[in-house]
C-alpha cells in the first residue's frame, strides 16, 4: 500500500541543567565554584533512505523524541549531549510545518538530511562565577509529510486502457489487472533494465475528466506525476469502454494543463494500446488524422510494438537528461 501523506509530532531534546557546586578545603574556605555545564539536547533529523518507498510507518508511530542533554556535575564536569534522533523518509518527501503550512524542505536525493527541530542548549554551571542556569527546551513541532513519487517515466491514461498490463509485461511489478475501471488505486513502481541502465516506470491510477480538481482522487495521483521525467500517455484504441480515443487523449491533455505545476510541459510519448483487437484498426486511422504527432501502436497483451515503444522511451529519456546537464 502506498501511503503518501502523514502527520507526526517531533520533540527535540531539552538541554541539561547547569550544576551548582563549590570546592572547599583548608586553603579555600569560601568555596570555589566548580559546577559544570549541562549538555545540549539532541536534534530531530530527517534523512532520505532510498530503500523506503512509502510513509506507511508513520501511520503507526506518530511521536518522535530526541535525547535530552545530561546535567552538569561537580568538579567542572559537563553533561553529555543528547542523542540525535534520525527519521528516515523516502526520496521525494516534502516536509511542512503542519500549523502554518510553511515548506521546510523538499528532499529528493538519497542520503540528504535536514535538521527540523533543534535541541535546547545546555544550562551554564556556576563555574563561570555566576548562578547556574537550567537548560533550554528543545523545539517541538507538528510536521506534515507529503510524498511525491520519483520515477523516470509516468504511465498515464484513462482507467482500463492497459497501463497495468504494460508495466506487468516490461517489469517484475505486479499490478492488479481486471476488465473494470479503477483497478489500480495507487501508483506502482516497476524497474525495467534498458541498455546500460535501469529505468523506473510508475503505473499511475487511471485519470478522468475533472482529475485536476480532485475528482476520482485525481489531484492526489497527479501530484506523483510532478516527479517523473517524461510521460507515457496510453490511449485505448479499441474503445472498449465506449469512449472516443481522440476525446480521451485531448481531455487528459487538458487535465494536465489545468493541474499546472508544469506537468503539461513534460516530454510525452503517445502509445495507442489494444491494437490486437479488431475495433482498433479503424479507430487508429481516424485517430491519426486528428492527432498530428508521432504515435506508437502497441498491444500490451501480445507485446506487439512494445520493443519499439521502449526504444523511444530510452531515446527521449536520454535526451531529457542531456538537456538537464
Amino acid at each position: 500500500m502506498l501511503i503518501d501523506q502523514a502527520r507526526i509530532h517531533v520533540k527535540a531534546g531539552d538541554g541539561g541543567k547547569g550544576c551548582t557546586s563549590f570546592y572547599r578545603d583548608r586553603q579555600v574556605r569560601k568555596g570555589k565554584p566548580t559546577g559544570g555545564d549541562g549538555g545540549k539536547g539532541g536534534n530531530i533529523i530527517f534523512k532520505v533512505d532510498k530503500n523506503i518507498r512509502t510513509l506507511l510507518d508513520f501511520q503507526y508511530n506518530r511521536h518522535f523524541k530526541a535525547g535530552r542533554g545530561g546535567h552538569g556535575g561537580s568538579n567542572n564536569k559537563n553533561g553529555k549531549s543528547g542523542d540525535d534522533f534520525y527519521i528516515r523518509i523516502p526520496p521525494g518527501t516534502i516536509i511542512r510545518d503542519a500549523g502554518s503550512g510553511l515548506l521546510l524542505r523538499d528532499l529528493t536525493v538519497s542520503g540528504d538530511e535536514v535538521v527540523i527541530a533543534r535541541g535546547g542548549s545546555g544550562g551554564k554551571g556556576n563555574s563561570k562565577k555566576r548562578d547556574a542556569t537550567p537548560g533550554e527546551q528543545g523545539e517541538e513541532k507538528e510536521i506534515s509529510l507529503e510524498l511525491k513519487l520519483i520515477a523516470d517515466v509516468g504511465i498515464i491514461g484513462y482507467p482500463n486502457v492497459g497501463k497495468s498490463t504494460l508495466i506487468s509485461r516490461i517489469s517484475s511489478a505486479k499490478s492488479k489487472i481486471a476488465n473494470y475501471p479503477f483497478t489500480t488505486k495507487e501508483p506502482i513502481l516497476g524497474i525495467v533494465k534498458m541498455f546500460d541502465g535501469n529505468v523506473a516506470f510508475a503505473d499511475m491510477p487511471g485519470l478522468i475528466e475533472g482529475a485536476h480538481s480532485g475528482r476520482g482522487l485525481g489531484d492526489r495521483f497527479l501530484r506523483h506525476i510532478e516527479r517523473t521525467r517524461i510521460l507515457l500517455h496510453m490511449v485505448d484504441m479499441a474503445a472498449v469502454e465506449g469512449r472516443d480515443p481522440c476525446e480521451d487523449y485531448l481531455s487528459l491533455k487538458n487535465e494536465l494543463k489545468l493541474y499546472g505545476h508544469n506537468v503539461a510541459r513534460k516530454a510525452e510519448i503517445l502509445a495507442c494500446n489494444k491494437m490486437d483487437l479488431p475495433e482498433a484498426k479503424g479507430n487508429f486511422i481516424k485517430f491519426k488524422k486528428k492527432v498530428d504527432r508521432e504515435i506508437f501502436p502497441i498491444s500490451a497483451v501480445s507485446g506487439e510494438g512494445v520493443k519499439e515503444l521502449l526504444n523511444e522511451v530510452w531515446r527521449v529519456l536520454a535526451e531529457s537528461l542531456y538537456l538537464l546537464k
